[in-house]
C-alpha cells in the first residue's frame, strides 16, 4: 500500500475513534443524544471507508453482495414500533456476536495449525463471548417478543450445569492454546458457547430484562475489541472496549437500581410467579375510578407525577400522555415523570418513548430526585408499571425484591394506576398499593383510558379549577 493511502486510512480511522467517543458522551444526556448518534453514524461510516480503502480488500464483488445483504435486512429492522427497540437491540447484539464468532472461525481454520499461544488465546476468548452472546441475545429477543416464555425455566443442578458448561468451554479453549491443531475440538468449543447461551438465558425472568440487554452489549463489545487484536484494526479495539466498558457499566447501574447482584440476576432465577401462602388466597377489595372521576381528582390537585412502565409502551399511550401532560399544565398543574432505571424493557426505554411524544426533558426526573417529591405530591399517577412501585420491596422481608429501590409513589396523597387488571408484574408477585385506602385503579387500556380522561379534562364538564 503506497505510503499516502496508508497515512489517509489512518487518519480516517483516528477520525471515527474520536467520533465514538464522543457519541457514547453525548448520548449519555438526553439534550445531546441526537448528535451522539450523529456523531456515532458518521464514525461508523468512517469506518466502512477506511476498511474498502484498505489493500487487502482485492474483490469487492462480494463486499457489495454484503452491503446489499445487511441493508435489506437492516432497513426494516430499523422501522420497528418504539415497543420493539428492546428486542431489536437484542437482535443487533446477535448480529454483532455472530460475525465474531465467524471472523475467529475463520482466522483459526486459514492459519491452524501454526497459530501462535497469544493468537489462539485471544481467538478462544474471542469466539466463546461470541458465541454465548449470539444465541443468549437471540433468547433474550425471544423472550422480549413473548415467542419463548418471559417466566424462568429453571431444573434443579442448573447453574452447576450452565457453569459447567462453560468451564469445559474454557479448557478447551486453554488447551488449544498450547495445541492448535485441533479443528474438531475448536468447532466443539463453538458449540459449548452456543449452548451455553440458550441455557444462561432461560433461567432469567422478563424482569431483569434491562439488566440482560445491557449485560449482552457488553459481551458483545468486549468480544469485538479481541477481534480487533486479531484483524489487528486499533480502531476495532477502540470501539468494542468502549462497547463493552459502557455495557458493563450500564449493568452495573441497572443492579444496582434491583439491588441486586449479577450472579442473582444471571442465577437467580428471578421471576418466577410467587405461590400464595396458605389461607392467603382471599381477594382482596379495590377502590376503582371512571375516567371522569380520575378528571376531577386531576383537575384538583396542584402537583402531579405521572409513572410510566412497559404497560404505556405496550398500549402506545406516549402521545395521549403528552396531551394529558399539556392539558394539565395549561391548568396550571405542576406535572413531572418520574423514572425508574429498570421501568421497560432496556435501560432508558421509557425516556425514549417520552422524548419521541416531546415531552420536555427536564420534567423526566429520575428515581433519587422524583422520590424526595411524592410527599408533597397530590396525585401519582402509575400508567403501566408494577414492579418498580411495589412498596413491598420497602416492608416485607421475604417478598423477591426486598430492597430494591423503588419509586415511593404510596407517599402522595392520592394513586391512581391504568392498568388492564390485577395480574402481577414481571416480577410474578402481587402489589400490596393496589388495596391501600388512597389508591384508586383505573382499569383499561392505557392509551384509551387516558384519551377518554383528556376529553373529560378538556370538555369542560365540570372540571374547572
Amino acid at each position: 500500500m503506497p505510503i499516502e493511502a496508508g497515512i489517509v486510512i489512518q487518519i480516517v480511522y483516528l477520525v471515527a475513534a474520536v467520533l465514538f467517543v464522543l457519541a457514547l458522551k453525548w448520548m449519555s444526556s438526553p439534550g445531546t443524544a441526537t448528535r451522539g448518534v450523529y456523531a456515532g453514524e458518521i464514525g461508523m461510516l468512517l469506518a466502512i471507508i477506511g476498511t474498502l480503502l484498505h489493500h487487502g480488500i482485492v474483490d469487492y464483488k462480494w463486499v457489495a453482495i454484503g452491503l446489499l445483504l445487511g441493508t435489506l435486512i437492516g432497513v426494516p429492522l430499523g422501522r420497528v414500533q418504539m415497543t420493539a427497540v428492546p428486542q431489536r437491540t437484542a437482535l443487533s447484539h446477535a448480529f454483532g456476536a455472530l460475525c465474531v464468532t465467524l471472523v475467529g472461525a475463520a482466522e483459526f481454520f486459514l492459519n491452524t495449525p501454526h497459530v501462535a499461544k497469544p493468537l489462539m488465546g485471544i481467538l478462544a476468548l474471542e469466539v466463546i463471548l461470541g458465541s454465548l452472546t449470539f444465541t443468549g441475545s437471540l433468547m433474550a429477543a425471544g423472550k422480549l417478543q413473548e415467542i419463548l416464555p418471559q417466566r424462568p425455566i429453571s431444573y434443579k443442578g442448573q447453574n452447576l450445569v450452565n457453569l459447567g458448561t462453560l468451564a469445559i468451554a474454557i479448557a478447551i479453549g486453554i488447551y488449544l492454546i498450547y495445541h492448535p491443531g485441533q479443528p474438531v475440538l475448536f468447532l466443539v468449543m463453538i458449540a459449548l458457547g452456543l449452548i451455553f447461551g440458550v441455557a444462561m438465558i432461560i433461567p432469567i425472568g422478563g424482569a431483569d430484562m434491562p439488566t440482560v440487554i445491557s449485560l449482552l452489549n457488553s459481551y458483545a463489545g468486549l468480544s469485538a475489541a479481541a477481534m480487533g487484536f486479531v484483524l489487528d484494526s486499533k480502531l476495532l479495539i477502540i470501539a468494542g472496549a468502549l462497547d463493552g466498558s459502557s455495557g458493563f457499566i450500564l449493568s452495573v447501574i441497572m443492579s444496582k437500581a434491583m439491588n441486586r447482584s449479577f450472579t442473582n440476576v444471571l442465577f437467580g432465577a428471578f421471576g418466577q410467579v410467587q405461590a400464595a401462602a396458605a389461607g392467603t388466597t382471599e381477594e382482596r377489595p379495590v377502590r376503582s375510578a371512571t375516567p371522569e372521576e380520575a378528571a376531577s381528582i386531576l383537575a384538583a390537585a396542584n402537583k402531579v407525577v405521572i409513572v410510566p412502565g412497559y404497560g404505556m409502551a405496550v398500549a402506545q399511550a406516549q402521545h395521549k400522555i403528552r396531551e394529558l401532560f399539556d392539558t394539565l399544565t395549561k391548568r396550571g398543574v405542576e406535572v413531572s415523570f418520574g423514572i425508574h432505571p429498570v421501568a421497560g424493557r432496556m435501560p432508558g426505554h421509557m425516556n425514549v418513548l417520552l422524548a419521541e411524544a416531546d415531552i420536555p426533558y427536564d420534567k423526566l426526573l429520575d428515581m433519587d430526585e422524583v422520590n424526595g417529591e411524592f410527599s408533597q405530591t397530590d396525585v401519582a399517577l402509575i400508567i403501566g408499571a408494577n414492579d418498580v412501585t411495589n412498596p413491598a420491596a420497602r416492608t416485607d422481608a421475604a417478598s423477591p425484591i426486598y430492597g430494591m429501590p423503588i419509586l415511593d409513589v404510596d407517599k402522595a396523597r392520592t394513586v391512581m394506576v391504568i392498568k388492564r387488571g390485577m395480574s402481577p408484574g414481571f416480577a410474578g408477585i402481587d402489589n400490596p398499593l393496589y388495596y391501600l385506602n388512597k389508591t384508586l385503579m383505573l382499569f383499561g387500556d392505557a392509551k384509551a383510558f387516558t384519551g377518554e380522561v383528556v376529553r373529560e379534562l378538556t370538555g369542560g364538564g365540570g372540571h374547572g379549577r
